[in-house]
C-alpha cells in the first residue's frame, strides 16, 4: 500500500539577479580604487612630500631619471653623454619657447648625481626654472 500522495517535484532553479548585482558592485569598486600611472616609460618610484597640487603650465619639459640612469625627455628615451648634449636635447623639447619649466621626475632610488646631471644640464641650456615631482604622503 502506497500512503504518499503524489506530487510532482518542481525544478530547482537559480535566480541570477543576485549574481550580477553582486559582481556590478564589485566592478565598481574595482574601477574607483584603481590608480593609473602617468609615466608608463620607466616604473619610478617617486618620493614623498607634503605639497600643495601644482599650477598647470603650458610651458613645461617633463625630465624623469628612474634607478638605473635611464633618461626621459617629454616621453622619448634619451641617452645621457654630457650636460652639453643633455643640455642640447632639452632646448630641442623647449622647441621656441623661453624659459620653459623643467620638471624633474627622479626615481627614489636615483642617484643624486644624475638629478645633479640634469640640473647642470639646465643651466647649460639657460633654463633657470626648476621643480620636482613628489608623490603625496598616504596618511
Amino acid at each position: 500500500m502506497n500512503f504518499r500522495v503524489s506530487t510532482q517535484r518542481e525544478e530547482p532553479e537559480i535566480n541570477l539577479i543576485p549574481l550580477i548585482d553582486v559582481l556590478l558592485v564589485i566592478l565598481i569598486f574595482l574601477m574607483v580604487t584603481t590608480t593609473y600611472s602617468r609615466y608608463a616609460e620607466l616604473q619610478i618610484n617617486l618620493p614623498t612630500a607634503d605639497a600643495n597640487k601644482p599650477e598647470e603650465r603650458p610651458n613645461q619639459i617633463n625630465v624623469a631619471v628612474d634607478g638605473q640612469g635611464k633618461y626621459v625627455v617629454n616621453k622619448s628615451t634619451v641617452p645621457f653623454r654630457s650636460p652639453d648634449n643633455f643640455a642640447d636635447e632639452l632646448k630641442r623639447a623647449a622647441g621656441g619657447t623661453p624659459d620653459p619649466v623643467i620638471i624633474i621626475n627622479a626615481d627614489a632610488a636615483a642617484t643624486h648625481q644624475s638629478v645633479i646631471n640634469i640640473m647642470e644640464a639646465a643651466r647649460i641650456a639657460g633654463f633657470s626654472r626648476i621643480t620636482f615631482t613628489t608623490q603625496a604622503n598616504k596618511k
